[in-house]
């Protein structure tokens, strides 16, 4: 049997369907050209045998062959210049999908370097956090070393300036024992010719110049105190005897005969009383020379000791 077939009817085989399975070899195939068509045209001629059994003819030939008439068919089909543009598009589309496949991998790269500086910056702020909480501990204990360091200061301090105070009021007290002594000694020594003239046994001095040595021993401390380190002030030093002289007098005077209301007995009272305060201002302006002479001289310190001491 022979056919004519024309090749540009025929659509072009798809080498997926040329299985052996399902396309069976002819026994023989003759491929003639007919006379009849135009030179443009090729015509194919296929003997087909009744039954289906392959015959004589080389399968690989076959293959080869279609594979030319397909590989023939694309190139015309890629002349074309209508089909020019599909295949430039598709060029381009080619092309943008590579791009878009490098961007892509570029922005995977970001986001991998973004994770990672993510993870980097949650490490430096956990440090942070960590610095923090040991700059806070290293301060409170500052803190405390510093409240330490004052309390052992101020301990310091206070046991200095306590045992200079004690030595300071040791020192105080020795000045004043001094200033007692001086000044009981000289106002006894001055009260002993006035005491001389109202007695008239040695016995009774005892009770007069006793009274006397206590009165001038409390007369040199107050001299000290008031006068402090003031020794020009001639009116202190004055009016403390006076004071003194004016008490001791007027004591004296009351321990005597009571006051009746007649003038024998004003006149004898304030006659007596003139003569008991003379007496003790006599007594006590002599224990304060003595002391202003002993403080000019160094051998008795005014008071305070310590020039440095503000005056309170």
């Amino acid at each position: 049997m022979k056919t004519a077939i024309n090749s540009s009817r025929i659509a072009p085989p798809n080498p997926k369907t040329l299985s052996p399975e399902r396309f069976h070899i002819v026994p023989s195939i003759k491929l003639t050209t007919v006379a009849p068509f135009s030179t443009s045209r090729r015509a194919l001629a296929v003997k087909c045998g009744k039954n289906g059994s392959p015959g004589s003819g080389n399968g690989g030939s076959l293959k080869d062959l279609l594979s030319g008439m397909v590989d023939e068919r694309v190139e015309e089909l890629l002349n074309k210049e209508e089909n020019r543009g599909l295949l430039d598009g598709l060029e381009e589309a080619t092309r943008r999908v590579e791009m878009a496949k490098r961007e892509l991998a570029e922005i995977e790269k970001q986001e991998i370097e973004a994770k990672l500086m993510r993870d980097y910056i949650n490490q430096l702020e956990s440090r942070a956090s960590e610095i923090a909480e040991c700059q806070k501990e290293i301060s409170e204990a500052r803190a405390m070393v510093d409240k330490a360091e004052q309390s052992l200061t101020d301990g310091g301090k206070d046991a200095s300036s306590e045992t200079g105070n004690n030595m300071i009021k040791d020192k105080e007290r020795l000045e004043s024992v001094k200033a007692a002594s001086i000044s009981a000694g000289i106002g006894t020594l001055a009260e002993l010719p006035i005491s001389l003239t109202h007695v008239t046994s040695n016995s009774e001095l005892i009770l007069p110049l006793a009274i006397t040595f206590v009165s001038c021993a409390l007369f040199g401390v107050t001299f000290r105190y008031a006068i402090r380190r003031d020794l020009d002030n001639f009116q202190l030093k004055s009016g403390t005897s006076a004071a003194f002289g004016f008490v001791r007098g007027l004591g004296m005077l009351g321990a005597g005969p009571p006051l009746e209301l007649d003038i024998n007995s004003i006149l004898s009272h304030a006659f007596a009383g003139a003569v008991y305060v003379s007496e003790s201002l006599l007594v006590f302006l002599f224990a304060g020379v003595a002391l202003d002479f002993c403080i000019k001289l160094r051998i008795l310190t005014p008071f305070p000791s310590d020039p440095s001491v503000p005056r309170t």
